[in-house]
């Protein structure tokens, strides 16, 4: 009996797990086809943002390091933090998914800008400069919000239906794999703060090589 329990408890998780995914993914298709929504206006505006974030590049002027530790660290926190809260009161639960998938948005949206300024040059420069931290945050984030999903779950079958017993072993789980996908999300603010200025000094010129065959014309 206890083991049909836990088999069914593992395919409920696997199941959430693939859901949160694909919100994930659709997030990131989503983001992708909103560069093309925007106006001509806001697409320059974009353009040069970009512009001007690789020569801070070039220049050497781009904060790294012990210089953006600090922030990125607690930028990441943040979005755990959210997610932790929003599980403990059992009604942000569909804000959770939303985090999910606005998540996805703003991968998506940034590596189809440079995609669509750069060509296939963009989504190498996105290899540099979007995927090595969100390589670590994102599956930390959705492991995140899945024991929120499953802890809220839980508390409603505990509370409302009378399944369970008492919430605080749960809700130990839940503290502890948040605290766990904390230390990952830090070592993502290292990566983004060491190793991503790094390999988009590797790539800056990549893209400058593109640049100039622009001017050219």
């Amino acid at each position: 009996m206890r083991t049909s329990a836990l088999q069914s408890s593992a395919k409920d998780r696997l199941s959430l797990y693939v859901f949160v995914f694909v919100l994930f993914v659709v997030g990131v298709v989503f983001g992708a086809l909103m560069v093309n929504a925007l106006t001509l206006g806001q697409q320059q505006d974009l353009s040069d943002d970009v512009q001007q974030f690789i020569v801070h590049i070039q220049n050497g002027t781009l904060q790294q390091g012990s210089e953006t530790f600090a922030d990125r660290a607690w930028f990441q926190a943040k979005w755990l933090l959210i997610v932790w809260v929003l599980g403990l009161t059992v009604v942000g639960l569909p804000f959770v998914l939303a985090l999910d998938f606005l998540k996805g948005v703003l991968v998506g949206f940034a590596i189809g800008m440079l995609v669509r300024e750069y060509a296939w040059k963009g989504l190498v420069f996105s290899l540099a400069s979007v995927a090595p931290v969100n390589l670590i945050a994102v599956p930390a984030f959705l492991i995140a919000s899945v024991s929120a999903v499953t802890f809220g779950v839980h508390v409603v079958k505990s509370r409302f239906l009378g399944r369970f017993g008492p919430l605080g072993r749960p809700l130990l789980s839940f503290t502890a794999t948040a605290a766990i996908m904390l230390v990952l999300l830090i070592a993502a603010a290292l990566v983004e703060s060491y190793l991503t200025p790094i390999l988009l000094k590797w790539a800056v010129p990549l893209v400058n090589d593109v640049n100039g065959q622009l001017e050219s014309f």
